[in-house]
């Protein structure tokens, strides 16, 4: 009875994270009925509502797009409605700028979340826009990411209060043959 209740809260609260969310509306709609994924044992991972993370989560809906980019949800997990994948097209004319509001300066663990198959990029170029400068990571998105296999770590890096800092996945570099993923990022405030 309680595993049932929880299934069903659980349920409620994708349910109730869906009702409330908006896709970007300049993403392409997602193909895929609702339901068809291609990995049902990773759907458990999906976060549904942001606001349960820790630190400050900028999710694909509140992102800056450039050039097109396709909703999904078949291959969980993912945060929120679903994610983004550059349909592997326009390769280095694509990217979408994930921007916070800080409340405070500091420094924050930089995490990116993508789901992860065959068919992903193995050179994402990401840049990190912070206090001190740029960073630029090159990621691997075939790899499970370590943080509840949704969320890889960029970096740690110093910001200051407000919008001054972003995040910024693009396609630029990346196979012909293989999606980008962006999805959301999250900043998580540390010690230092």
């Amino acid at each position: 009875m309680i595993l049932r209740l929880a299934s069903l809260m659980i349920l409620f609260g994708v349910v109730m994270a869906a009702d409330v969310l908006k896709p970007h509306p300049k993403a392409v709609a997602n193909i895929h009925p609702p339901g068809e994924v291609d990995r049902p044992d990773m759907v458990k991972f999906v976060v549904s509502d942001s606001a349960m993370l820790p630190g400050i989560v900028v999710d694909e809906v509140d992102a800056e797009l450039v050039g097109e980019w396709q909703y999904s949800t078949h291959t969980p997990p993912y945060v929120g409605l679903g994610y983004l994948h550059d349909m592997k097209a326009g390769k280095g004319s694509k990217s979408v700028t994930f921007t916070p509001t800080l409340p405070k300066s500091g420094w924050y663990e930089v995490r990116l979340a993508h789901c992860y198959n065959v068919r992903r990029s193995t050179k994402t170029p990401v840049t990190i826009h912070h206090a001190d400068g740029e960073a630029k990571v090159i990621i691997n998105q075939q790899q499970e990411p370590e943080h509840g296999r949704l969320f890889r770590t960029l970096g740690t890096f110093r910001f200051e209060e407000g919008r001054a800092g972003w995040v910024r996945v693009s396609n630029e570099g990346t196979e012909a043959d293989k999606v980008v993923i962006a999805d959301a990022v999250q900043f998580v405030p540390v010690a230092k």
